[in-house]
């Protein structure tokens, strides 16, 4: 069974910080690319980042390139997110999701495993 547990979210202040993880089973990680997702209420699910297996290739929203930076440690069969200078449009619920592939691709549909998710609010 795949398992995504996703930590790290909470309350911050506008142009704050917070770091995301998300921890996968190990046999279900290292050779697949994996994402960052967001759904604000009443909202789609929108693509914010992605990573190939082997940690050459990233992919980003436009709203949050140069803020946000992702990244993975294989070893610890785990995913992060880095989000800087966070404005209130930020404010969603995060998730990862691990692609059954390793190229990196920006549609949800692509993704066939996800976490339970994380809040990130950020107030203005």
């Amino acid at each position: 069974q795949v398992q995504l547990v996703e930590s790290g979210g909470g309350l911050v202040q506008t142009g704050g910080s917070l770091r995301l993880s998300c921890t996968a089973s190990r046999r279900t990680f290292s050779g697949y690319a994996m994402g960052w997702f967001r759904q604000a209420p009443g909202k789609e699910r929108e693509f914010v980042a992605a990573i190939s297996s082997l940690p050459g290739s990233t992919l980003y929203a436009d709203s949050v390139k140069g803020r946000f930076t992702i990244s993975r440690d294989n070893a610890k069969s785990t995913l992060y997110l880095q989000m800087n200078n966070l404005t209130p449009e930020d404010t969603a619920v995060y998730y990862c999701a691990r692609r059954g592939y390793s190229g990196i691709r920006d549609q949800p549909r692509e993704y066939d495993y996800w976490g339970q998710g994380t809040q990130v609010t950020v107030s203005s």
